[in-house]
């Protein structure tokens, strides 16, 4: 066949068999690339298993995956205290993910020291709520001792034997004992003396001794305008006998404050 003549056949019929062989050479060289070039590169239909990483220290963790292939980077960290400190948390993906060869693994480490975080407000709250709250500030609830209260409520907070105070900044973890009421203390008790206390003081006593403020007065011809108020008198009086949630009553006054004499008090 002469080929010149072939390619060069102005018919309609030599067009189309120009076209044909146009056609045939692309999808040739497209068979090539696409069903043996490309998945010889790409190795098509090969996949890996991603191990599970979990407590890998970091050190170990590059000659690890090196080991099947694949590589990590460090995405973030977070803490608990039950794997070592720089050790795989969290990785993406997930243990038991068909990957390519290559892959990143990203992964979570476990920081070296625990984040801190302020001791929440349990004092006054039951139990119940106590447990709630620790679990979710990330705390630990260790032993529970009971005191003779009327009240089964918080009453102190122990951080390895040492009162924690409300707001105070803990590792994260951290086991957190509490003093509780048995709610079968006595309901009657000795009130305690808040004269002398300035007004705030008096307030915290009060409430620690499951007592209710009362009434609140001045004494006579006293002004407390830009002082802080002082307890002048109480009642009952430190000593009487009183009742949980009695009312107490306060006479306020400035500091070194002296009550008028009853003449005086008259002439005026």
């Amino acid at each position: 066949m002469d080929i010149k003549k072939f390619f060069k056949d102005n018919t309609v019929g030599g067009l189309l068999k120009n076209v044909s062989v146009i056609v045939g050479i692309v999808m040739f060289f497209a068979v090539v690339y696409f069903y043996i070039y490309l998945p010889n590169i790409t190795k098509h239909g090969e996949w890996l298993e991603v191990p599970d990483l979990k407590g890998v220290k970091v050190e170990d963790l590059e000659k690890f995956l090196k080991e099947h292939k694949l590589r990590y980077s460090v995405n973030d960290s977070a803490y608990t205290d039950t794997l070592p400190p720089l050790s795989v948390l969290r990785q993406f993906p997930l243990p038991g993910a068909k990957v390519k060869e290559n892959r990143i693994v990203y992964v979570s480490l476990n920081r070296v020291a625990a984040p801190t975080l302020p001791m929440p407000d349990l004092i006054d709250g039951s139990l119940l709520n106590a447990k709630a709250v620790l679990k979710s500030n990330e705390l630990k609830l260790g032993r529970v001792y009971y005191e003779a209260s009327p009240f089964p409520l918080v009453r102190e907070l122990r951080h390895k034997g040492k009162v924690i105070m409300v707001g105070e900044r803990l590792p994260k973890g951290s086991v957190i004992d509490l003093i509780v009421g048995d709610g079968f203390g006595p309901a009657d008790f000795v009130i305690g003396n808040v004269l002398g206390d300035d007004y705030e003081s008096a307030l915290h006593k009060l409430s620690g001794w499951n007592l209710h403020l009362g009434n609140v007065e001045m004494m006579p011809g006293a002004d407390t305008t830009g002082t802080t108020p002082f307890v002048f008198k109480q009642y009952p009086l430190a000593g009487d006998s009183v009742r949980v949630g009695d009312p107490v009553d306060l006479w306020l006054a400035p500091k070194g404050y002296k009550e008028p004499e009853k003449g005086n008090e008259e002439n005026q």
